[in-house]
């Protein structure tokens, strides 16, 4: 390690509990590879998601932060991950998302989605460091690339996998210290609906149904749905058939809509 290393590490280290971590974690990072933006969020089931570092250099709005924070996130593979208590460590947002999502309305929308609102645009690619803390409780830090630029190649990732263990213990402890009473009380277990989705989708489904409507949301394919819930595609088809009929809509882009005005709402 060199002494430029050291002291950039230094300084990670010197700003956990501050609002200088994440500059400071991204200036580590930027010595070893390039990227346009980057972000933390601490995700718990259930719970709003809290921004613990902004690097979007001021290229995302407010208002589509806000929104974020209020609920876009539940759409996010990030969160999604996290509440399955996926494995963590380094991770492409395409390993994580599901088989339709890049057609979802999450994944084009300026209102709720950072990375869509930014100057960069759709194309960006995002890799993400999955911090668990507890069940269903976890800290991403994550990283993004205007395709322009190149995506994060193979030898990035390495680059980047072995700074897993640093960041997991500075980012662990940075959370336990400035947000202790987000993290104090544990989800309730074996929760698999956020009550958003049940407010959103006004109680005119069933359980069965606000689950799939949520998959849905959430970037699944018919197929994808069938598999998650052991069901047949034509049984998927039935239950999207009579969610579009309860809820006097006929396509996804109706039910984001839902959505999008929910959180408007909120």
């Amino acid at each position: 390690m060199t002494l430029e290393e050291a002291n950039r590490l230094a300084a990670v280290i010197d700003a956990i509990g501050t609002d200088a971590l994440g500059p400071a974690i991204d200036a580590l990072l930027r010595a070893k590879l390039a990227f346009e933006m980057s972000c933390g969020y601490l995700f718990k089931f259930n719970q709003h998601a809290l921004l613990v570092h902004n690097g979007y250099n001021d290229s995302v709005s407010e208002r589509t932060l806000n929104a974020y924070v209020r609920g876009g996130y539940l759409l996010d593979p990030f969160y999604v991950a996290c509440v399955n208590e996926h494995p963590g460590g380094l991770w492409r947002m395409s390993e994580l998302a599901p088989d339709s999502f890049y057609a979802s309305g999450f994944s084009i929308s300026k209102d709720i989605h950072p990375c869509v609102s930014s100057d960069y645009g759709t194309s960006v690619e995002e890799v993400g460091f999955i911090i668990a803390l507890r069940p269903q409780v976890a800290v991403v830090y994550s990283l993004m690339r205007n395709f322009s630029s190149g995506s994060f190649s193979e030898d990035d990732m390495q680059v980047l996998a072995a700074m897993a263990p640093v960041l997991a213990s500075v980012l662990g402890q940075h959370c336990r210290l400035r947000y202790a009473d987000y993290l104090r009380d544990a989800p309730a277990e074996g929760g698999v609906l956020e009550d958003a989705f049940v407010e959103i989708l006004q109680g005119q489904l069933t359980e069965t149904q606000r689950y799939i409507a949520k998959l849905l949301l959430q970037g699944h394919s018919n197929a994808s749905i069938a598999r998650q819930l052991n069901i047949s595609d034509g049984t998927v088809k039935v239950h999207k058939h009579n969610i579009y009929q309860r809820l006097e809509i006929s396509t996804n882009a109706e039910l984001f809509r839902l959505f999008i005005d929910y959180l408007a709402k909120a």
